[in-house]
């Protein structure tokens, strides 16, 4: 990394494992239609129509719980970080072994990166 006192603005990637209990599926899925319904969606221009999209929530948790996570929260109050964007998806089962092959790469990468700049 910089110095302290050098002012640099640097992209990174947070790669984080959360594990959840789903204690009520039905009131997970009915709070993600919910939140399908406020969304400014122009559904003409989708392929599906809301209930469609609502019917699929409710029949994959993993899904639903995805549409209502909030990944921006996980950097919210933190001072010098703003959010860009990401990616949360939920799947159901154990937690894999390792990353994908080129998940694994980049995340080897990256960690070489970080020692070179110390």
């Amino acid at each position: 990394m910089t110095n302290a006192g050098t002012p640099s603005t640097r992209t990174l990637h947070l790669y984080c494992r959360v594990e959840v209990t789903v204690t009520d599926p039905e009131a997970l899925a009915e709070h993600g239609v919910a939140e399908l319904r406020r969304a400014d969606i122009d559904w003409a221009r989708e392929e599906d129509d809301v209930e469609s999209a609502a019917d699929e929530l409710r029949r994959d948790v993993a899904r639903s719980l995805a549409s209502v996570v909030d990944i921006s929260a996980l950097v919210e109050g933190v001072p010098g970080v703003e959010f860009r964007g990401g990616l949360c998806r939920a799947e159901p089962g154990p937690p894999r072994a390792r990353h994908t092959e080129a998940e694994a790469e980049a995340e080897a990468e990256a960690e070489a990166e970080a020692e070179a700049e110390r």
